[in-house]
């Protein structure tokens, strides 16, 4: 059923806190979210493994993410740069990208936007508004919205 198949799609979380990143796959466990997640912690290792390149060149066990959580303030390429780079390339643009920062500077957020993001959310201070975002991005992106099929990288 396509609605279990969206279900699987695998989830790419781009965080350099390891605090963040564990924080966001608890509250996707108490949202029942068992989508199968990869954590990239920079935006040159996300783009290495968005296309096979660099330490992910002999990976074939890679699968093309369904979403992607980038956050905006990491060190090196940052999140507004690794957009920049999934939204530039023909084989990654169709990938919905949801910004999870904890900016909520205008001009992020009119940036991110023209850029390409499909979603731009202010990451909550409580882990219960964690919970409580994480419940309607999954509702939204993984029982609502229809997510482009998996494809080949390119």
């Amino acid at each position: 059923m396509s609605r279990h198949s969206k279900q699987a799609q695998l989830i790419l979380i781009i965080e350099d806190s390891e605090d963040d990143y564990e924080a966001t796959i608890r509250a996707f466990k108490k949202t029942n979210l068992h989508n199968p997640v990869f954590w990239c912690k920079s935006g040159q290792e996300a783009v290495e493994f968005l296309k096979h390149s660099g330490t992910y060149s002999d990976r074939t066990d890679i699968v093309r993410p369904g979403l992607i959580l980038l956050d905006l303030n990491m060190p090196g390429l940052d999140g507004r740069k690794t957009l920049q780079l999934i939204k530039e390339n023909p084989s990654l643009k169709q990938i919905p990208v949801i910004i999870l920062t904890t900016s909520n500077d205008e001009r992020d957020i009119e940036a991110c936007y023209q850029i390409g993001a499909n979603t731009y959310v202010q990451k909550p201070v409580s882990f219960d508004g964690l919970i409580e975002a994480i419940k309607r991005l999954k509702e939204y992106w993984f029982e609502i919205a229809l997510l482009p099929k998996d494809g080949e990288h390119g």
